[in-house]
């Protein structure tokens, strides 16, 4: 991977990194329609007009089918379900399971029958990089129940063909047009809830945990998302999940004092490791024809 795609990759994630805490702090004491709401209005009512002003409204609106579906698949139904379970398992399972992402869409990519094809050295490395947020995280599933997991484990497919489906259907428009039309529509979507379940009254800390999900989680979170898109493809951009639970537990360690186990001495480096070999490019043969 390229020097750009290493700092894309890093800035992702540290971004991505932190939704999973910000989001069980939030729903303590916001619904989850509601924080869906308020985590896409404020950014959407942002960047519309900067499209407008870019003339980039009208490329938008001629494509609005599958933008729609893209906002469905990659951020209205993933968002609503990670929420929902994240009332009832810890964010730290929540963390583990996302990272099977790059899993399904390795799946996606060999079924779809693409160019995007993983060989033997990054398969092993997408195995060697769950292994380790498993071993980082551990699997707590103390008072879970298989209806939250199921709940992520979807979020999950979600995340994974969201990627294919922008490179091969949005990849031509804006990014910035494609993240304020899908964050807009997500807030539409969920605007009738959202504005009538606003809480009386919130603490500081929830209040802080919604603006960092929607400004910083969610809009400057896209944007890097879409440079890593263009920079490695939209299967290895999904490999990000691995660090995301190694992200959770180091700001745990630095900021809130929470013990360096075993499990982070022994996973950590198998992520780092898993994400090196997943992410590094394939040797693909030359074609038939093909300029050499």
């Amino acid at each position: 991977m390229s020097r750009r795609g290493w700092i894309l990759f890093g800035a992702l994630s540290l971004i991505w990194g932190i939704p999973y805490l910000l989001i069980r702090i939030s729903v303590r004491e916001i619904t989850p329609g509601t924080l869906i709401f308020l985590r896409t209005a404020p950014p959407a009512l942002l960047l519309i007009p900067l499209i407008v002003r870019r003339g980039e409204l009208g490329a938008l609106l001629r494509r609005w089918r599958p933008l729609i579906v893209y906002s469905a698949i990659e951020i209205a139904v993933p968002w609503l379900l990670v929420t929902k379970a994240e009332e009832r398992i810890t964010s730290s399972l929540t963390g583990l399971l996302i990272a099977g992402v790059p899993l399904i869409g390795a799946f996606l990519a060999r079924a779809s029958g693409d160019e995007d094809r993983f060989d033997r050295r990054q398969w092993l490395g997408l195995f060697i990089g769950l292994l380790g947020a498993a071993l980082l995280v551990g699997i707590d599933v103390k008072g879970a129940t298989a209806l939250p997991i199921a709940m992520v484990l979807l979020a999950s497919v979600g995340y994974a063909f969201g990627p294919r489906l922008f490179s091969r259907r949005l990849s031509d428009l804006p990014n910035l047009g494609v993240v304020a039309a899908s964050l807009a529509i997500t807030a539409i979507a969920y605007a009738p809830f959202g504005l009538t379940h606003l809480p009386s009254h919130v603490s500081a800390e929830a209040a802080w945990s919604v603006v960092g999900l929607s400004l910083v989680c969610t809009a400057a979170g896209f944007f890097v998302f879409f440079g890593l898109i263009d920079e490695v493809g939209p299967v290895r951009a999904t490999v990000v999940t691995y660090v995301n639970p190694a992200v959770a537990l180091m700001l745990g360690i630095t900021l809130l004092g929470e013990p360096f186990t075993l499990g982070i001495a022994l996973g950590f480096p198998l992520v780092v490791l898993g994400s090196v070999l997943a992410t590094r490019r394939q040797e693909l043969p030359t074609r038939p024809g093909a300029p050499v």
